[in-house]
Protein backbone atom coordinates (compact mmCIF):
# COMPACT_ATOMS: atom_id res chain seq x y z
CA UNK A 1 0.00 0.00 0.00
CA UNK A 2 2.76 2.81 -1.33
CA UNK A 3 1.66 6.26 -0.88
CA UNK A 4 1.81 8.84 -3.17
CA UNK A 5 5.06 10.43 -1.93
CA UNK A 6 6.72 7.31 -2.04
CA UNK A 7 5.52 6.21 -5.72
CA UNK A 8 6.52 9.71 -6.91
CA UNK A 9 9.87 9.62 -6.03
CA UNK A 10 10.15 5.76 -6.84
CA UNK A 11 8.80 6.40 -10.23
CA UNK A 12 11.24 9.43 -10.70
CA UNK A 13 14.19 7.72 -9.83
CA UNK A 14 13.22 4.72 -12.37
CA UNK A 15 12.42 6.64 -15.01
CA UNK A 16 15.50 9.16 -14.68
CA UNK A 17 17.50 5.84 -14.81
CA UNK A 18 16.49 5.91 -18.34
CA UNK A 19 17.16 9.40 -19.69
CA UNK A 20 20.33 10.33 -21.60
CA UNK A 21 22.57 12.40 -19.15
CA UNK A 22 20.85 11.76 -16.35
CA UNK A 23 22.40 9.06 -14.59
CA UNK A 24 24.57 11.08 -12.41
CA UNK A 25 22.08 13.48 -11.00
CA UNK A 26 20.09 10.50 -10.28
CA UNK A 27 22.81 8.65 -8.53
CA UNK A 28 23.86 12.12 -6.65
CA UNK A 29 20.85 13.14 -5.16
CA UNK A 30 20.42 10.48 -2.58
CA UNK A 31 23.52 12.91 -0.78
CA UNK A 32 20.99 15.91 -1.40
CA UNK A 33 18.28 14.59 0.06
CA UNK A 34 20.33 13.38 2.94
CA UNK A 35 20.85 16.96 3.26
CA UNK A 36 16.74 17.96 3.90
CA UNK A 37 16.15 14.79 6.39
CA UNK A 38 14.02 16.29 9.41
CA UNK A 39 15.61 14.79 12.31
CA UNK A 40 12.97 13.51 14.44
CA UNK A 41 13.13 11.34 18.04
CA UNK A 42 10.02 9.47 19.13
CA UNK A 43 10.09 7.79 22.43
CA UNK A 44 7.08 5.27 24.26
CA UNK A 45 5.63 6.65 27.40
CA UNK A 46 5.69 10.06 29.44
CA UNK A 47 9.03 9.26 30.63
CA UNK A 48 10.21 9.78 27.33
CA UNK A 49 10.19 13.28 27.34
CA UNK A 50 12.90 14.13 29.63
CA UNK A 51 14.69 11.29 27.69
CA UNK A 52 13.97 12.89 24.17
CA UNK A 53 14.83 16.27 25.58
CA UNK A 54 18.68 15.25 26.42
CA UNK A 55 19.08 12.98 23.14
CA UNK A 56 18.04 15.77 20.99
CA UNK A 57 20.58 18.18 22.69
CA UNK A 58 22.96 16.03 22.00
CA UNK A 59 21.89 15.25 18.37
CA UNK A 60 21.50 19.03 17.87
CA UNK A 61 25.26 19.52 18.85
CA UNK A 62 26.91 16.33 17.99
CA UNK A 63 24.74 14.51 14.82
CA UNK A 64 25.90 11.77 16.57
CA UNK A 65 22.45 9.44 16.79
CA UNK A 66 23.40 6.33 18.79
CA UNK A 67 24.93 8.94 21.10
CA UNK A 68 22.04 10.11 21.15
CA UNK A 69 19.72 7.15 21.99
CA UNK A 70 21.60 6.09 24.15
CA UNK A 71 22.83 8.58 26.92
CA UNK A 72 18.82 9.61 26.13
CA UNK A 73 17.36 6.49 27.96
CA UNK A 74 19.73 6.97 30.61
CA UNK A 75 17.96 9.54 31.81
CA UNK A 76 14.74 7.26 32.22
CA UNK A 77 17.47 4.51 33.89
CA UNK A 78 18.22 7.08 36.44
CA UNK A 79 14.35 7.99 37.44
CA UNK A 80 13.48 7.33 40.87
CA UNK A 81 10.24 7.58 39.94
CA UNK A 82 10.23 4.93 37.02
CA UNK A 83 9.56 1.34 38.24
CA UNK A 84 9.59 -0.26 35.39
CA UNK A 85 13.27 0.65 34.13
CA UNK A 86 16.61 0.81 36.23
CA UNK A 87 17.64 -0.64 39.13
CA UNK A 88 14.87 1.27 41.04
CA UNK A 89 12.47 -1.19 38.96
CA UNK A 90 9.85 -3.13 40.31
CA UNK A 91 11.99 -6.92 41.60
CA UNK A 92 11.34 -10.15 40.38
CA UNK A 93 9.68 -13.05 42.92
CA UNK A 94 12.98 -13.54 44.23
CA UNK A 95 13.45 -9.81 45.13
CA UNK A 96 16.08 -9.28 43.06
CA UNK A 97 16.03 -6.16 39.68
CA UNK A 98 17.09 -7.90 36.76
CA UNK A 99 17.49 -5.57 33.59
CA UNK A 100 17.32 -5.60 30.01
CA UNK A 101 18.23 -3.46 26.89
CA UNK A 102 19.31 -3.40 23.40
CA UNK A 103 20.80 -0.89 20.98
CA UNK A 104 20.86 -0.84 17.14
CA UNK A 105 21.87 0.96 14.15
CA UNK A 106 20.43 0.99 11.08
CA UNK A 107 23.84 -0.47 9.58
CA UNK A 108 22.90 -3.80 11.10
CA UNK A 109 24.75 -2.98 14.41
CA UNK A 110 23.66 -4.05 17.64
CA UNK A 111 24.10 -5.02 21.09
CA UNK A 112 22.16 -6.57 24.04
CA UNK A 113 22.08 -7.50 27.37
CA UNK A 114 19.61 -9.66 29.52
CA UNK A 115 19.13 -10.96 32.88
CA UNK A 116 21.47 -8.02 34.76
CA UNK A 117 22.26 -7.14 37.88
CA UNK A 118 24.02 -4.27 39.67
CA UNK A 119 24.96 -2.10 36.58
CA UNK A 120 23.15 1.23 36.66
CA UNK A 121 23.30 1.52 33.02
CA UNK A 122 22.15 -1.72 31.23
CA UNK A 123 21.88 0.02 27.77
CA UNK A 124 25.97 1.28 28.45
CA UNK A 125 26.61 -1.70 28.46
CA UNK A 126 24.71 -3.19 25.41
CA UNK A 127 26.21 -0.46 23.83
CA UNK A 128 29.66 -1.84 24.80
CA UNK A 129 28.84 -5.60 23.59
CA UNK A 130 27.94 -3.80 19.69
CA UNK A 131 31.26 -2.15 20.21
CA UNK A 132 33.94 -3.95 21.90
CA UNK A 133 32.54 -7.67 21.19
CA UNK A 134 32.10 -10.05 18.14
CA UNK A 135 28.84 -11.08 19.76
CA UNK A 136 25.01 -9.96 19.85
CA UNK A 137 23.54 -10.68 23.09
CA UNK A 138 25.34 -11.04 26.77
CA UNK A 139 23.36 -12.20 29.59
CA UNK A 140 23.63 -12.88 33.54
CA UNK A 141 26.56 -13.12 35.02
CA UNK A 142 28.41 -13.78 31.98
CA UNK A 143 26.90 -9.66 30.97
CA UNK A 144 28.28 -9.02 34.90
CA UNK A 145 31.57 -10.00 33.89
CA UNK A 146 31.74 -8.35 31.02
CA UNK A 147 30.92 -4.91 32.57
CA UNK A 148 33.67 -4.96 35.58
CA UNK A 149 36.00 -5.56 32.54
CA UNK A 150 34.90 -2.96 31.00
CA UNK A 151 34.98 -0.63 34.12
CA UNK A 152 31.60 -0.27 34.78
CA UNK A 153 31.04 0.80 38.51
CA UNK A 154 28.88 -2.41 40.16
CA UNK A 155 26.31 -1.27 42.64
CA UNK A 156 25.21 -2.55 45.80
CA UNK A 157 22.08 -4.80 45.48
CA UNK A 158 19.57 -2.88 47.57
CA UNK A 159 16.23 -2.45 46.67
CA UNK A 160 15.11 1.09 46.33
CA UNK A 161 12.41 2.23 48.79
CA UNK A 162 9.21 2.54 46.72
CA UNK A 163 10.35 -0.75 44.79
CA UNK A 164 10.90 -2.48 48.35
CA UNK A 165 7.78 -1.32 50.20
CA UNK A 166 5.39 -2.56 46.82
CA UNK A 167 7.37 -5.71 46.67
CA UNK A 168 6.55 -6.36 50.35
CA UNK A 169 2.87 -5.88 50.04
CA UNK A 170 3.16 -8.61 47.04
CA UNK A 171 4.64 -10.66 49.22
CA UNK A 172 1.37 -11.09 51.18
CA UNK A 173 -0.05 -12.71 48.46
CA UNK A 174 2.55 -13.96 45.74
CA UNK A 175 0.33 -13.22 43.42
CA UNK A 176 1.76 -12.96 39.86
CA UNK A 177 -0.55 -11.17 37.04
CA UNK A 178 0.09 -8.36 34.86
CA UNK A 179 -2.06 -5.24 35.32
CA UNK A 180 -2.84 -3.48 31.86
CA UNK A 181 -1.53 0.19 31.66
CA UNK A 182 0.12 -0.03 35.42
CA UNK A 183 3.74 0.68 35.41
CA UNK A 184 5.10 -3.27 35.97
CA UNK A 185 6.53 -3.63 32.28
CA UNK A 186 6.25 0.02 31.04
CA UNK A 187 9.71 -0.39 28.97
CA UNK A 188 11.47 3.15 27.85
CA UNK A 189 12.01 2.31 23.42
CA UNK A 190 13.61 5.35 21.31
CA UNK A 191 14.11 5.39 17.82
CA UNK A 192 15.57 8.10 16.04
CA UNK A 193 16.51 9.76 12.33
CA UNK A 194 18.92 11.79 11.83
CA UNK A 195 19.77 15.20 9.21
CA UNK A 196 21.24 12.21 7.04
CA UNK A 197 18.80 9.91 7.10
CA UNK A 198 20.51 7.66 9.41
CA UNK A 199 18.27 5.53 11.85
CA UNK A 200 18.87 4.43 15.28
CA UNK A 201 17.29 3.02 18.66
CA UNK A 202 17.62 2.04 21.97
CA UNK A 203 14.99 0.32 24.47
CA UNK A 204 16.02 -0.25 28.01
CA UNK A 205 13.53 -2.01 30.85
CA UNK A 206 13.64 -3.64 34.45
CA UNK A 207 10.91 -5.98 33.13
CA UNK A 208 7.68 -7.33 34.65
CA UNK A 209 7.43 -6.96 38.01
CA UNK A 210 7.47 -10.31 40.18
CA UNK A 211 8.82 -12.14 37.10
CA UNK A 212 9.97 -15.74 37.40
CA UNK A 213 13.58 -15.43 38.40
CA UNK A 214 15.53 -15.11 34.82
CA UNK A 215 12.64 -14.20 32.83
CA UNK A 216 13.90 -12.13 29.70
CA UNK A 217 11.31 -10.08 28.08
CA UNK A 218 11.50 -9.14 24.40
CA UNK A 219 13.68 -5.49 25.45
CA UNK A 220 16.49 -7.05 24.58
CA UNK A 221 16.01 -9.21 21.63
CA UNK A 222 16.85 -7.60 18.40
CA UNK A 223 13.50 -7.71 15.94
CA UNK A 224 10.96 -7.98 18.92
CA UNK A 225 11.26 -4.80 21.31
CA UNK A 226 13.57 -3.11 18.60
CA UNK A 227 15.07 -3.24 15.09
CA UNK A 228 16.38 -0.35 12.82
CA UNK A 229 17.05 -0.63 9.44
CA UNK A 230 18.44 2.23 7.67
CA UNK A 231 16.88 1.47 4.19
CA UNK A 232 13.57 1.72 5.25
CA UNK A 233 12.94 2.52 9.23
CA UNK A 234 13.09 1.45 12.74
CA UNK A 235 10.16 0.45 15.26
CA UNK A 236 10.25 -0.76 19.21
CA UNK A 237 7.84 -2.03 21.64
CA UNK A 238 6.40 -1.89 25.42
CA UNK A 239 4.00 -3.82 26.86
CA UNK A 240 3.89 -7.19 27.56
CA UNK A 241 6.99 -8.80 26.60
CA UNK A 242 5.47 -12.54 25.73
CA UNK A 243 2.84 -10.81 23.73
CA UNK A 244 5.63 -9.16 21.39
CA UNK A 245 8.20 -11.71 21.50
CA UNK A 246 5.47 -14.54 19.53
CA UNK A 247 5.24 -12.28 16.64
CA UNK A 248 8.88 -10.19 16.19
CA UNK A 249 6.75 -7.66 16.70
CA UNK A 250 9.52 -4.48 15.93
CA UNK A 251 10.94 -6.68 12.79
CA UNK A 252 7.66 -7.31 11.18
CA UNK A 253 6.55 -3.59 10.91
CA UNK A 254 9.85 -2.50 9.67
CA UNK A 255 9.29 -5.08 7.11
CA UNK A 256 5.72 -4.48 6.54
CA UNK A 257 6.95 -0.68 5.46
CA UNK A 258 9.70 -2.66 3.58
CA UNK A 259 6.87 -3.49 1.55
CA UNK A 260 5.28 -0.58 0.87
CA UNK A 261 2.87 0.18 4.50
CA UNK A 262 3.25 3.05 5.86
CA UNK A 263 4.15 3.46 9.67
CA UNK A 264 1.12 3.68 11.13
CA UNK A 265 -0.67 0.64 8.91
CA UNK A 266 2.79 -1.06 9.78
CA UNK A 267 1.94 -1.22 13.83
CA UNK A 268 -1.83 -1.57 13.62
CA UNK A 269 -1.48 -4.63 11.56
CA UNK A 270 1.23 -5.98 14.02
CA UNK A 271 -1.31 -5.15 16.97
CA UNK A 272 -4.08 -7.59 14.93
CA UNK A 273 -1.23 -10.17 14.50
CA UNK A 274 -0.41 -10.06 18.27
CA UNK A 275 -4.06 -10.02 19.41
CA UNK A 276 -4.56 -12.82 17.02
CA UNK A 277 -1.69 -14.81 18.52
CA UNK A 278 -1.79 -14.85 21.99
CA UNK A 279 -4.08 -16.21 24.32
CA UNK A 280 -6.39 -14.31 27.25
CA UNK A 281 -6.17 -11.10 25.43
CA UNK A 282 -8.12 -9.25 28.01
CA UNK A 283 -4.70 -9.27 30.18
CA UNK A 284 -2.44 -8.19 27.63
CA UNK A 285 -1.44 -4.61 26.90
CA UNK A 286 1.21 -4.10 24.06
CA UNK A 287 1.99 -0.97 21.70
CA UNK A 288 4.12 -0.29 19.05
CA UNK A 289 5.73 2.98 18.05
CA UNK A 290 7.29 3.19 14.12
CA UNK A 291 8.95 5.84 11.77
CA UNK A 292 10.10 5.15 8.11
CA UNK A 293 13.19 6.99 6.46
CA UNK A 294 11.07 10.03 5.37
CA UNK A 295 10.21 10.81 8.82
CA UNK A 296 6.94 9.81 9.00
CA UNK A 297 5.88 8.15 12.12
CA UNK A 298 2.83 6.18 14.18
CA UNK A 299 1.82 4.29 17.04
CA UNK A 300 -0.88 1.99 17.77
CA UNK A 301 -1.97 -0.14 20.77
CA UNK A 302 -3.76 -3.17 21.92
CA UNK A 303 -5.74 -0.95 24.57
CA UNK A 304 -6.29 2.45 25.19
CA UNK A 305 -3.46 4.61 27.50
CA UNK A 306 -0.28 4.18 25.41
CA UNK A 307 1.22 7.45 24.64
CA UNK A 308 4.65 8.21 23.32
CA UNK A 309 6.87 11.38 23.08
CA UNK A 310 7.75 13.49 19.87
CA UNK A 311 10.38 15.53 19.69
CA UNK A 312 11.62 17.48 16.56
CA UNK A 313 12.88 21.20 15.32
CA UNK A 314 9.43 22.79 16.29
CA UNK A 315 9.33 21.80 19.82
CA UNK A 316 8.11 18.16 21.93
CA UNK A 317 5.09 17.19 23.05
CA UNK A 318 3.25 13.99 24.06
CA UNK A 319 0.83 12.30 21.73
CA UNK A 320 -1.96 9.47 22.77
CA UNK A 321 -1.86 6.59 20.92
CA UNK A 322 -4.64 5.15 19.00
CA UNK A 323 -5.62 1.59 19.89
CA UNK A 324 -7.76 -1.46 18.63
CA UNK A 325 -9.83 -2.69 21.70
Amino acid sequence: MTNRRSFLKKSFLSTSLLLPGVLGSACGSEKKLGEHFKPLILSTWEHGMAANDVAWDILSKTGDLVEAVEQGVKVTELDLTNLSVGLQGLPDREGYATLDASIMKGDGSCGTVAFVRKVKHPISLARKVMEETPHVMLAGQGALQFAMEQGFPIEEEVLSPKAEALYNEWKKSSEYKPIINIENHDTIGMIALGADGKLAGSCTTSGLAYKMHGRVGDSPIIGAGLFVDDEVGAATATGLGESIIRICGSFLIVELMRQGRSPQEACEEAVRRLIAKNKNIDDIQAGFLAINKDGEYGAYSVRQGFNFARHQADGSDLIDSKYKL
